[in-house]
């Protein structure tokens, strides 16, 4: 039973127009599910992944009203999108072309990286990679450059030791490796096949505690195959680890949690997916809601800005 790799990304935007004009116009990401945040439906909740959806490529975001992000620790404090090897030179020029700044290209942990920013300072990364994608048809970025989904995550916090034992005790994976980064060690944890789209970055931070805003990540979301559901449930459990218990996502089945520096993660399974409401040529076109949700549709779309 292990963990397959990174599910998706939930991050924290305040002007979800804009931010729908840049991932989907500037990273030319599919916005493949219009839906609300479950637990607050007064704010959107917007997944962008690739062609089809697939599990592991989704970076997603809740729509609320809130002040910028103050940086700090115990935090996750980038996002890496892989692209396809020899993408970053096409990237850097388009990137400049849109007016994102952005650092040069530099060989990091031995992949090629590209470090920049949205328009309210989401930490960002594209990382050259050589696995296979699900281009869109209908993205304005080339099919041979687009993203293939996400990359290693990297959290920031003040005792990597107890992050550490949860990531090899509870949920499994495995340290690989260490680099450098101007701020310190990095240590990489590595879930199944390990790769780009299955790792984790450690990073010790002393500073004072981040307070999440626009621009933060809220959490994220590890893989496993929908048979192996219930015996994370009853592992997490077992492991004494205070979780929410078994949560029905509609489009994925859930398990939350937060690790000792406040990390909220969560295990989630690859299905049912995101054709479970809408067909795959459509997807993202209409304002889905889970059939708990659907009774309330006026009330909801009432209270719901255009993108």
């Amino acid at each position: 039973m292990q963990l397959t790799g990174i599910h998706h990304l939930t991050a924290i935007t305040a002007r979800a127009a804009d931010n729908f004009a840049f991932y989907t116009r500037i990273l030319g990401m599919r916005l493949v599910k219009k839906t609300v945040n479950q637990d607050d439906v007064s704010a959107y909740h917007l997944f962008y992944a690739d062609g089809i959806a697939a599990p592991g490529s989704d970076l997603t975001f809740f729509d609320w009203p809130t002040a910028p992000e103050r940086r700090g620790s115990n935090s996750i404090v980038r996002t890496h999108l892989r692209v396809p090897v020899g993408s970053l030179d096409w990237w850097r020029e388009h990137l400049a072309r849109q007016g994102v700044d952005h650092a040069g290209a530099i060989a990091r942990d031995g992949r090629l990286t590209l470090d920049f920013e949205d328009g309210e300072g989401q930490r960002l990364a594209l990382v050259a990679d050589d696995g296979a994608g699900n281009p869109w048809a209908e993205s304005p970025v080339p099919a041979e450059h687009q993203t293939l989904g996400l990359g290693p995550i990297r959290l920031a916090v003040p005792a990597p030791e107890h992050t550490a034992a949860v990531l090899t005790d509870v949920l499994g994976m495995r340290h690989v490796r260490d680099f450098e980064l101007p701020e310190g060690p990095v240590h990489v944890f590595a879930m199944g096949q390990g790769g780009a789209a299955a790792e984790i970055q450690l990073l010790p931070d002393v500073s004072a505690p981040a307070r999440q805003g626009a621009g933060a990540v809220h959490h994220v979301a590890f893989r496993i195959p929908d048979a192996d559901y219930a015996a994370w449930a009853d592992r997490l459990k077992a492991r004494r680890m205070p979780s929410s218990g078994p949560v029905d996502r509609y489009y994925f089945r859930s398990l939350y949690f937060r690790e000792p520096n406040g990390i909220l993660f969560e295990i989630a399974t690859d299905g049912p997916g995101f054709t479970a409401d809408e067909p795959l040529e459509t997807l993202g076109e209409r304002l889905a809601l889970p059939p708990f949700l659907e009774p309330r549709r006026a009330e909801i779309e009432g209270g719901l800005k255009p993108l």
